[in-house]
């Protein structure tokens, strides 16, 4: 039996089993205890899977670990993937998604699924069909989302690598939360099929949440590369992104940028973060320099996110009303709005945001060929409290006539939409930078508010960039070991 089990790491776990020191039944059961004694708290797993689905010849390199799936894009053949919806919590998938079955592959143990806002479309976790998942360093307070649950669980202790996906932020933004490191890889280096080709057209992929930078590495090696169904071939780092973890990044040049137009006033602790890293990378050696204004339009990035985002919102609850074989009367209010303005929104409007990804990539291209990576506050704001996103009455009044009346193309016209779009972006306006230009971008854990709430540093890169990400980021983890730090849950 396992004394210390949450004092390792996904490696380190792994180890263990391969040494005999500890049995993978031994370990499934320490990931369970500490479920039963937090989850009831947290609402971080929504699914318990009994028996784990797992490869019982696997000789992988993570045989034997616990381990946790989002609800939300990675699926387990004859088990259903609710998407945090009603709509979908009781139709079995046909098929299992490629990541997870690397995951399997790899000797993993998948014994529950984690909360997810519906079809990950908010900065939070507080899903109608399984309400809201907390922060374990203060319960009033949310873990961020998408992948919220993820997040979660591995800041409580329950595992400590767990599967999520980032669409807009939906790694880097729980992980901010949570105090954990976080990576969203390049586009196309994770495979997304088989049931799609890619996930909100290129915007999305899947990766972890881990405590340690070497875990998230580790399991890079395990996840990426194309299959036969791929759309394209991506290109791979020769070697392991496990042996970057520990080697010298070189000196890099590095600036830092606070500023936003979505939310021209972020929180100071949000500033502080960012700063304190700058400074802790000018002490190790790097060039860092401060900008006056993102090095691209974040206001017409946002517009052209939130465009293809309504789209999509609209072809998921579609393709969930057919699947399920329901109404409208199972999605909530908010997704029903996204998907009313969705169905009024124009092709020529969706292909003109998607043809403008390439200026965003150009302007941040040009950036980097001045400076290897972008700083920014993960999120603009500490963790919110549950609750605190909710439209104001008045407005989900209007939300829900309007929807009812079906005129999508007058929601466009409201203020409804800039309110929600100012309230779910406002705390997260530096993410969605990396979705749409499909550059590889990490948060680290390396600040804490006085009130003891995390919030990470976010580095965005080049495309291919991970291995310089992942040595930067080991090379602070050193410098500032966050791995200990825990929530007193």
């Amino acid at each position: 039996m396992i004394t210390d089990y949450d004092a390792h790491d996904a490696v380190g776990l792994a180890q263990l089993v391969r040494d005999g020191e500890v049995t993978a039944d031994e370990l499934l059961e320490a990931a369970r205890a500490r479920a039963r004694e937090v989850n009831p708290t947290l609402n971080a797993i929504v699914v318990d899977l009994d028996p784990p689905v797992r490869r019982e010849t696997s000789e992988g390199p993570f045989a034997g670990v616990p381990f946790l799936v989002k609800d939300l894009g990675q699926d387990i053949v004859g088990y259903p993937t609710s998407a945090g919806s009603r709509a979908l919590m009781h139709t079995p998938r046909p098929e299992t998604a490629r990541i997870v079955e690397r995951w399997l592959d790899a000797g993993l143990v998948i014994f529950g699924k984690t909360n997810t806002p519906e079809f990950g479309a908010k900065g939070i976790t507080e899903p109608d069909a399984f309400g809201p998942t907390r922060n374990p360093w203060d319960i009033g307070h949310s873990p961020g989302g998408s992948s919220g649950g993820s997040a979660a669980a591995v800041a409580a202790g329950i595992v400590p690598c767990a599967g999520a996906t980032d669409g807009g932020g939906s790694i880097r933004i729980p992980a901010s939360a949570c105090g954990l490191f976080g990576l969203k890889p390049s586009r196309g280096l994770v495979p997304a099929g088989p049931a799609v080709a890619e996930l909100m057209l290129g915007s999305a992929t899947g990766g972890v949440v881990s405590r340690t930078v070497r875990d998230t590495a580790a399991m890079l090696d395990v996840i990426v590369g194309a299959t036969d169904e791929s759309p394209y071939l991506p290109a791979v780092a020769s070697g392991r992104y496990a042996d970057a973890v520990g080697r010298d990044p070189g000196r890099l040049r590095i600036a830092m940028c606070t500023a936003s137009s979505i939310n021209p006033d972020p929180h100071p602790e949000a500033v502080a973060a960012a700063r304190a890293t700058a400074e802790l990378l000018a002490e190790l050696g790097h060039d860092v320099v401060e900008l006056d204004q993102q090095p691209f339009d974040d206001e017409a990035l946002s517009r052209d996110f939130l465009t293809t985002w309504f789209a999509s919102a609209a072809m998921e609850m579609d393709r969930a009303k057919e699947l399920a074989g329901v109404g409208d009367d199972q999605f909530e209010d908010d997704t029903r709005l996204v998907a009313a303005i969705g169905r009024t929104t124009r092709a020529t409007e969706v292909l003109r945001a998607i043809d403008n990804r390439h200026l965003h990539t150009r302007r941040l291209a040009a950036f980097h060929a001045e400076h290897d990576l972008l700083l920014t506050p993960t999120t603009a704001t500490p963790p919110p409290r549950i609750g605190s996103l909710e439209l104001p009455a008045a407005l989900r009044t209007a939300q829900s006539l309007l929807i009812k009346a079906r005129a999508g193309a007058a929601l466009r016209l409201t203020s409804v939409v800039d309110d929600a779009v100012r309230e779910q972006l406002g705390w997260v306006p530096y993410t969605q930078l990396a979705n749409l230009t499909g550059r590889p971008a990490m948060t680290v854990p390396l600040h804490w508010t006085p009130e003891g709430l995390p919030i990470g540093s976010q580095f965005v890169g080049r495309l291919g960039s991970e291995p310089t990400l992942l040595r930067l980021a080991s090379q602070l983890e050193e410098a500032r070991p966050w791995k200990d730090r825990r929530p007193t849950l």
